[in-house]
């Protein structure tokens, strides 16, 4: 069992006989003298997604639930329903686009390196790759020679996306995307 100072995001968890999905983890540390760090986690709750704060003492006892990943590739939507295909037993793992919203800006039939998490052999969350290949939709035309200046110019995604790119990039181009920071990281 590890201590709260020690989970992490996306890590489950068991509390008051529940299974959570942890989406963040914020450390406070008290000023006063008494100064014990608290952490603050947003949690979902697995079978209903609903959310939940909750703060816990740094030295307090945490129970893991029982948590997996899969290696999958995204396969195709039904509705409102991604489903993701394992890459082993081609088990398909059907997750709400709500559950997904924060990753679905890189999720292409392309992406490699997926992987879904189940907690209770229930599907809850997937975690992409530090970087995706995306190809450029619509942009600004691009301006021969400024690559010598930092300047940005903002580009349309093939998943609806947008961020800045430098202005030599041009509409049609696959570029890799950080998926950590949302930000342009070169040439594909």
């Amino acid at each position: 069992m590890p201590k709260a100072s020690e989970i992490k995001k996306n890590q489950a968890i068991e509390y008051n006989g529940k299974a959570y999905l942890i989406k963040d983890v914020y450390k406070s540390t008290s000023q006063g003298r008494a100064g014990g760090s608290i952490y603050r986690v947003r949690m979902y709750e697995v079978a209903t997604g609903l959310k939940v704060d909750e703060s816990f003492k740094a030295d307090e006892m945490i129970t893991l639930a029982d948590f997996s990943r899969h290696q999958a590739t995204f396969s195709y939507v039904d509705g409102d329903e991604y489903v993701f295909m394992d890459n082993e037993d081609y088990t398909p793992y059907n997750l709400h686009k709500d559950a997904i919203a924060e990753e679905l800006p890189f999720v292409t039939e392309t992406t490699e390196g997926i992987q879904v998490f189940t907690v209770n052999g229930q599907p809850v969350a997937i975690d992409l790759p530090a970087s995706v290949d995306l190809l450029i939709v619509e942009t600004d035309p691009s301006i021969k020679g400024a690559s010598a200046t930092a300047r940005t110019k903002p580009a349309t995604l093939s998943t609806g996306l947008v961020i800045q790119v430098p202005e030599y990039i041009a509409s049609g181009e696959k570029i890799k995307v950080s998926t950590v920071d949302h930000k342009f990281m070169s040439r594909a």
